[in-house]
Order: C-alpha cells, then structure tokens, then sequence
C-alpha cells in the first residue's frame, strides 16, 4: 500500500459539513432506526450517532481452512434532513479491526456516503454537495467490486467529493438553467499490478473535475409553436497519471415539437470539440519509462502534450420526450457525437412516494474520477445507506424518493482516460416497516492513450462490467429487524477472457436490549473466481455485537 493517503479525519469533515448544510425542516423518511425513538430525532430531523463492538470470526472455505479472530469497534452517524427547498443525507462510519497474534487482522477504515442541497435563493439558485468514501476489492486486472473482506491484502480505498452552484429560473418567457461544479477523487491501492501474462496495469490515483453548463430556451406556444433552446457548456478532467487532460467543450441548438399534451420530438445539432492528451514519463538511458519510489510513472513535466483523442465539428441528435405525469418521464435520444454514434437517455418512475424506478443510459469521454462524480450527483438528497451487515462498508446502494438508488459499477480502475457507455438502472421502495432496494448495470470502458506515452499499451483495449445489488429490511414488531444484501460482480479485463467473478450475500438480525441498547448477530458468505490466480476464494464470516444509540 503506499504511504501517502488522505486524513480520515478530512473525509469526516467534508461529510459531516455536507449533512449540515441544510436546515432540518420536515420529518425525515424511513425507518428511525433500532431500538425504538432515537434520541437525535427532533420531529423534523434524524440525527443518530452510535457506536459499536462486536467480535468477528471469519473462516476459509476454499482453497484452505484458515480461520482468524478479530474485535471490530466502530462509530458512526446517520443523519436525513429534508425542507422544502434544501436536504441532505449522510452515513458516516469508522471502523477499527483489532486482531489476535502476527499475522492478524488490523486495519481502520472510513466510509460513508453524503448527499446534499442548499437553498440560496429559494426555488432559483442552490448549492449542491457531494461525497464519498469506501473500501474496494481490486483484483490483478484492474478490475475493482465494492466488497472487499477485512482479512484480505486486496483493499483498497476510495475517495470522491464534489460542490457547485445550480441555477433554475425564468427570465420574461425564457427558462434559465446553469449548473457548475468542481470535484476531487482518489484511489489508494498498490501503485502496479501485475497479471499472468506479466503487464502491468498501471491504477488510477488521482484528478479534479469541473463541470459547467447554462442553457436558455422558450417553452412551445408561448413564441412560436415550438420550443427552442441553446445549451453551452463543458466537462474537464486533470488525470495526476502522466498529466493527462480529458476536455469536451460544446454548444448546441434543440427543437421541441410537441405531438401530443405528454409527447414531444426533440432534435438538437451544434459543434464540439473534445481532446484528450497528456506527456509521457522521463526515460532512463536505455528509454524505458522511469518508475518513482511510490511506483508509478514519473511525468516529464518538460515534455510537449501529446494529444490521443481529437475530435472537433458537427454533433447532432433527435430523440422523444414523453412526460404523461408529473411522476414519470421518458427521454431518449439517438445521434453522432465523438465521431461515432451515441446513445443516451433517462427514464423515471414514482409511482407513489413510497417508490422510485430509474434507468438510464450514458456515453462520454473521462477518467475515473468523472464517474464517481457523475454518480454522487445523480443521487438525491434524501436516502438511507444500505451497508453489509458484517462488514459495516457501503457499497453504493441507498434507499430513498429521489432519482438513482445506485451509485454505479466501480468497473475497471486503469489509469488512462477512456470512452464509457453502458446502462444503470435501480429500484427503491419503502412499504412501512420493510424497505428494499435494488440495483445493476453494464459499463464498458474503451481506453484512450497517446501513442509512444507509457500508458500507450491501454489504447483501444476494452473492459467491461455487470454488476446487480440488492438489500432488504423488515422491522418485526416494536423491538426487533432482520436485513439482508447480496451483490454480483462479472468483470472482464480487455475482452482477454481473464474473467473476474466476485457474489455474496449476508443476513443480520438485531435485537433492542434497552431503548439504546442493540443486540447484534450477523453471518455473510463471500465467493471470488478470479482468472489471474490459479484458486477460488470462498468465506464465511460471523458477528456478534452490540450497539448503543446515543
């Protein structure tokens, strides 16, 4: 692991800052947690701190038969509040893991999740916040699923934050829309990892995204019978791995002819320019790429740009719009962006306020850290985490009222910026005392390097990801809960054949003692199939513990 990672201490702040930045209006949704009442519930907010010990027994299946033992004491916070303008949400735990003898267990993680939404300027101008911190399980592909085990030396640690300003507001007849966001993301894992074949799959480390967009448009029949719009906006990524830059800038002109009171056609053309470049590594005297004491490729920083990907001309596209309801809407879109065809869209469904059914379907150019971004903003800001039981990590799931329940595949973690589509769907739904959620998706990554650079090897290569989670709860009468999760994870490094298959599932039942006090029991079985080791890896992990609700 490398010696440099980030405060754990700073990951609690900005998540912590992000949860406070609303004011608590209204009585947050879901379940109010064990044990009856928290004491942070105030009638229109939750705020429950806790803390936890549990021992923890985790036992080998196969290849062998090693079993450790291990003391795993936590604290954390769980708090939703929600007004009529502003919200947010926030899980937040640290977990210390104290074993027994040499070779035992000892670690310490953060993780949680925040999401959150500041009115300014009621219903015109608001602050939006975003962030992240979880553990993952990466194999020697590059392939990463968020469910790593405590025993294991595969972990590896995730960090994403983001904030900006949203404008939503009309001028005379015309609507005006803007929003502008700056965000940071890091990955800590070892430096290379080395396949079979004996390349090195060089990780992603670290990068700053900003975002920005403004758009103006008229709505059909209020100038002329149909609506029309110009959007200008743009993307950038500064990837730390050999200085590369993702850029996209673009401006566009759309139509909306209406067809029908919910349905409407919609078709849109401008220009676009999109360049992906970078500089390559010093080279030693025999002009191999020169590696530094952390392990990865130090930049020439002397060195020219080297430009990989260069598009700039026509974009255009045409597509439906169907809104029959304020509680579903349909947006679908075909056309040419990038020099190739695209796809793209977005489908949302809420039957009641109970339950939200959302897909949708994406297509851009950026690094790693674009699609933490990306999937932080799509969630809303008023959810419940749902963690593994035994484990205590999020792994991207949450069930809530608002948009997507998931925050998407991890998927492949190279270094190099690349082309992602794929498909993400969820669906979340409170029924009083039982609450479930579920999630999957597809991405496929197409690498992007410049030729002669030391990530040249990654051009073109192809990795792709399927991914389906779920979680469940019930609460048995006033005292009492059982939850369930269960993930799958099929990654494919390069289209090589060198499958990674990652499933697990575990249930949990807790039992109220006092008002405060929770008793804690847990099992989970994880199973990894891996074509870059020779063995299967399958576990057994049981917990018992308890839980004091402050």
């Amino acid at each position: 692991m490398r010696s440099r990672s980030l405060n754990p201490a700073l990951i609690l702040v900005v998540l912590a800052a992000a949860a406070g930045s609303a004011p608590a209006f209204a009585q947050a949704q879901g379940n109010p947690g064990l044990g009856g009442q928290p004491s942070g519930q105030r009638g229109n907010r939750v705020v429950q701190p806790y803390i936890e010990v549990s021992q923890v027994v985790s036992a080998e299946l196969t290849p062998g038969d090693d079993v450790v033992t291990f003391t795993q004491v936590a604290a954390g916070v769980d708090i939703n509040v929600q007004g009529r303008n502003s919200g947010a949400a926030v899980s937040l735990r640290y977990e210390r893991n104290i074993g027994y003898g040499d070779d035992s267990v000892d670690t310490d993680t953060i993780s949680g999740v925040a999401r959150g939404t500041l009115a300014l300027v009621p219903n015109t101008l608001s602050l939006e916040a975003g962030a992240l911190a979880s553990r993952s399980r990466i194999d020697g592909g590059g392939g990463a699923t968020p469910n790593p085990l405590v025993r294991e030396d595969a972990e590896s640690r995730i960090y994403s934050l983001y904030a900006g300003p949203s404008l939503n507001t009309r001028v005379g007849v015309v609507d005006v829309q803007g929003v502008a966001r700056v965000g940071y993301n890091r990955f800590e894992a070892d430096d290379a990892l080395v396949t079979q074949a004996g390349d090195a799959v060089d990780v992603f480390d670290e990068s700053v995204t900003y975002l920005g967009q403004l758009r103006a448009g008229v709505r059909p029949g209020e100038v002329l019978p149909v609506g029309l719009a110009v959007t200008a906006g743009g993307f950038q990524e500064d990837i730390d791995t050999l200085d590369q830059r993702v850029r996209d800038l673009y401006v566009r002109g759309d139509v909306t002819v209406p067809v029908s009171r919910t349905l409407a056609l919609v078709a849109g053309a401008g220009y676009e320019d999109v360049e992906i470049s970078s500089r390559d590594a010093l080279r030693d005297a025999d002009g191999n790429p020169v590696v530094g004491a952390d392990g990865r490729f130090v930049t020439d920083t002397s060195a020219p740009r080297q430009i990989a990907f260069d598009v700039d001309g026509l974009l255009w596209d045409v597509g439906v719009l169907w809104r029959p309801s304020s509680r579903t809407n349909l947006q679908a879109a075909v056309g040419r962006r990038y020099d190739s065809t695209t796809y793209y869209g977005t489908f949302t469904y809420a039957p009641s306020q109970r339950s939200t059914f959302a897909v949708s379907a994406y297509d851009g150019v950026s690094g790693f850290g674009g699609v933490l971004n990306n999937g932080l903003a799509r969630l809303g800001s008023d959810f419940e985490a749902i963690r593994n039981p035994v484990t205590g990590d999020f792994g991207g799931l949450v069930s809530g009222t608002e948009g997507q329940a998931l925050i998407g595949g991890l998927g492949s973690v190279r270094a190099a910026a690349f082309r992602g589509r794929g498909v993400l769907a969820s669906y979340q739904r409170n029924m009083g005392r039982t609450v479930a959620a579920i999630g999957a998706g597809y991405d496929r990554r197409t690498f992007i390097a410049a030729a002669g650079t030391a990530l040249a090897p990654a051009n073109g290569l192809t990795d792709e990801s399927y991914y389906l989670t779920g979680g469940f709860s019930r609460q048995i009468g006033q005292s009492a809960d059982i939850s369930t999760n269960a993930y799958v994870n099929w990654f494919d490094a390069a289209g090589t054949g060198n499958d990674v298959t990652a499933l697990g599932g575990s249930i949990a039942y807790n039992q109220s003692i006092t008002q405060r006090l929770v008793g804690r029991a847990a099992i989970a079985v994880d199973y990894f199939d891996s074509e870059f080791t020779a063995e299967d890896f399958a576990f057994a992990t049981a917990l018992v513990g308890l839980r004091y609700n402050f």
